[in-house]
């Protein structure tokens, strides 16, 4: 069997998952392809699997949307009017329809993740299997939560199943006034017949929930409507950067900050010097795409790279983040507590989580000040929290890929 992972727009922390699939297929004596953001492929191809790359290059552009890019078309203003809305959406879907269909030659299933409307439709056409797997519960429909971007964590009356039914209801809307004339009218060159409602065509109606049952478990009945064996973890047995390990043996374990692909303003690296010494804490602060960095160095406090969050996590006393789905998942899996400070998407979701299970405390959205970070931080420091965070932790299944790959075999 051949298998195509396709995510048209996303961080590491949206490609990562799927080479933790890949792996198990290729494990399993199976052959597996993606088709991802330019900024991953020499990566992927570095670990064997061949590489499509779909979309503009993301690292260092403007905050990646959850709909997959493509090419715009030329010779139009920009804008935001509804004709150019629509000749965006169709020069997406159509872009789409020839780099998935190259993609997917030769094999048997196509696996997306990241709202690709054409993925399905190209499988049509070659005559494939097709499974949609969400990340995170928020994503796919439930009258126990509302579309993501969610509410701000702390909220005090969430919305009623009512309400929720009715953000979802005009959530398939924005996905049919957008997406169906473009969609359809690729379908219709294809051969194919058009669809009435986009969301639950790219969805189906048995998506894969690849998350963690115990931290994010689908709010509906096992076995239902959606298939959960857990989140998809690549192992990573890459060993920390040298001066990274001097640092975490020269004191008492620090405290990592890190927003991964979040644009952040360069001030918040400040910020988290100055709010680790109110905490008495060392810091190592991850620079991600933001960049961050401390003009002149701090005592205490140190600039990383991209690195091994499996290793590191287990050593620190704290990690503060962004809510992506993998950084707190590695977070809870090495029993670290967290104080997660959402900016966009389902990282409301993940800070509601960590505040419900009480293995960390959500910090208000946006971009921290001292104080505030200084206080959520101490709040996660509390014996209780960490040990909570510890107890967690075996709970965490790391088999969500194995599984998701024999179910597909």
């Amino acid at each position: 069997m051949r298998v195509l992972l396709s995510t048209g727009i996303g961080s590491r922390g949206d490609v990562q998952p799927l080479v933790a699939l890949a792996s198990w297929l290729r494990e399993s004596g199976h052959e597996a392809c993606l088709c991802v953001p330019p900024d991953f492929r020499d990566w992927i191809e570095g670990l064997g699997f061949p590489v499509t790359p779909i979309g503009p290059q993301l690292r260092g552009a403007g905050a990646p949307t959850r709909q997959s890019a493509g090419p715009a078309p030329q010779g139009h203003a920009t804008g935001t009017s509804p004709e150019r809305l629509g000749q965006l959406a169709e020069a997406t879907v159509a872009y789409q329809f020839t780099t998935i269909a190259e993609a997917a030659k030769g094999c048997d299933v196509i696996i997306e993740t990241a709202l690709q409307v054409a993925a399905r439709s190209v499988a049509e056409v070659l005559g494939l299997r097709y499974v949609f797997a969400a990340f995170c519960p928020a994503f796919l429909p439930s009258p126990h939560h509302a579309p993501p971007p969610l509410s701000a964590p702390g909220r005090e009356q969430p919305p009623s199943a009512a309400d929720n039914r009715e953000l979802w209801s005009r959530h398939a809307e924005r996905f049919n006034d957008r997406l169906r004339p473009a969609l359809n009218s690729c379908r219709a060159s294809a051969g194919l017949a058009p669809v009435d409602d986009v969301r639950s065509h790219v969805f189906t109606s048995r998506p894969w929930l690849a998350a963690d049952p115990v931290l994010a478990p689908w709010p509906g009945p096992a076995g239902g409507a959606v298939w959960q064996a857990g989140a998809w973890i690549l192992p990573d047995q890459r060993p920390l950067d040298p001066v990274l390990e001097a640092f975490l043996q020269a004191g008492e374990p620090p405290v990592y900050f890190g927003f991964g692909s979040m644009r952040m303003p360069p001030e918040v690296a400040p910020v988290i010097a100055a709010a680790a010494r109110r905490a008495g804490r060392r810091a190592v602060i991850s620079a991600g795409w933001a960049g961050l960095a401390l003009a002149g160095g701090e005592p205490g406090c140190l600039v990383i790279g991209e690195v091994n969050q499996q290793n590191l996590f287990g050593r620190v006393a704290a990690v503060v983040h962004h809510g992506g789905a993998g950084t707190t998942t590695a977070a809870a899996l090495a029993g670290a507590p967290q104080v997660v400070i959402p900016q966009a998407y389902d990282q409301h979701y993940w800070a509601q989580r960590v505040a419900h299970l009480g293995i960390g405390t959500a910090h208000p959205p946006g971009t921290p000040d001292a104080d505030s970070l200084a206080a959520a931080l101490q709040r996660a420091l509390q014996p209780g929290v960490a040990a909570r965070a510890r107890a967690l932790s075996p709970a965490i299944r790391t088999g969500g890929a194995q599984a998701a790959a024999a179910n597909l075999i």
